[in-house]
């Protein structure tokens, strides 16, 4: 799978200079899908805030629950002062609750993620009151190991594109730009983004 997406993703040529030059540090795995509950809450909680600060406070959020996994039932009953305690704010407290009071309220802990869209779970998770689009197309990136995800808001995609391609647009029109650049390159987008990132981390 990895090496025909390869090959296509090098028919870009300024794409295929990054494919040539970088070693993806990461596993790959289509079609199988992750803990879509948990990593939501791990998304939430690491909104805004540095990767390293990120990880000390989902640490101690999983240290409110026996082995480490975080039961929605207990979670929905937890007092936001204990939240607050381990690091999470006011807002996040509530947002990683509002998670759990859907997942319990839809049946969503056994959900076969695999039958439903890409677009139909970013219009369906989204309900939740803290749940933006970007959230969930992380999660299908890196949770559901879907192919063909284009975060087009993330800040670390934009930059790396107009710096590679040299686009010089804003607005609307860098937008419409940012996805004529990324159409040729279905249906791995996801893995093109993959080598965005890797390729913004050796500036």
């Amino acid at each position: 799978m990895i090496t025909n997406a390869q090959t296509h993703l090098s028919k870009d040529a300024k794409l295929k200079s990054l494919i040539d030059t970088i070693e993806l540090d990461y596993h790959w795995h289509p079609n199988q899908q992750g803990d879509a509950f948990a990593y939501l809450l791990r998304s939430i909680i690491g909104q805004q805030v540095s990767i390293q600060a990120a990880a000390k406070i989902h640490q101690r959020f999983l240290g409110l629950f026996e082995q480490n996994y975080p039961d929605a039932n207990l979670l929905i009953q937890l007092d936001e002062t204990a939240l607050r305690a381990v690091g999470l704010p006011l807002q996040k407290a509530g947002y990683v609750k509002n998670v759990a009071n859907f997942f319990l309220t839809q049946q969503l802990f056994d959900t076969d993620w695999t039958a439903l869209s890409d677009e139909d779970i970013i219009k369906y998770l989204t309900t939740i009151k803290g749940v933006g689009k970007w959230t969930v197309e992380i999660m299908l990136m890196f949770c559901l190991n879907r192919g063909n995800v284009f975060p087009i808001d993330d800040l670390g995609i934009q930059q790396t594109i107009i710096r590679l391609y040299g686009l010089n647009a804003s607005g609307k029109a860098l937008k419409q730009q940012l996805l004529d650049t990324a159409a040729p390159w279905q249906p791995y987008r996801t893995l093109a983004c993959y080598y965005l990132w890797s390729w913004k981390h050796t500036w």
